[in-house]
């Protein structure tokens, strides 16, 4: 019995952390917070069957929790701007922004509201 207690603590140890390795190099990366101050720009793509979606891209600056600065490049993947005067929390990685969701106001860092309110 205790065998089998042991081999499934180590299974288990062992997905947990795999799942963080997995997470750590695919999805992770660094946050910066920017806020929706234009109604983006418009464009239309096609998906490989040939149907057009409608898409808004960004380019506008983020701060990280430091209040450094980088220029942020990503679309809203939705068929309407994103709301004006939304914060968002935007994952950066290599340069490529991985994800972006919105958030309040109170959670963005002091040092970055700082800067976004210039």
């Amino acid at each position: 019995m205790k065998k089998i207690l042991t081999v499934v603590v180590i299974l288990a140890a062992l997905l947990a952390g795999g799942w963080f390795a997995v997470e750590k190099v695919f999805r992770g990366g660094d946050v910066y917070y920017t806020q929706i101050t234009t109604n983006g720009k418009y464009e239309e793509n096609k998906t490989d069957s040939g149907e057009i979606v409608d898409d808004y891209s960004y380019n506008q600056p983020g701060y990280n929790a430091n209040g450094e600065k980088v220029q942020l490049e990503f679309n809203g993947n939705k068929p309407r701007p994103l709301k004006r005067n939304a914060y968002l929390a935007v994952v950066l990685k290599n340069e490529t922004v991985r994800s972006w969701k919105q958030v309040s106001k109170a959670d963005v860092p002091k040092k970055a509201l700082a800067k976004l309110r210039k």
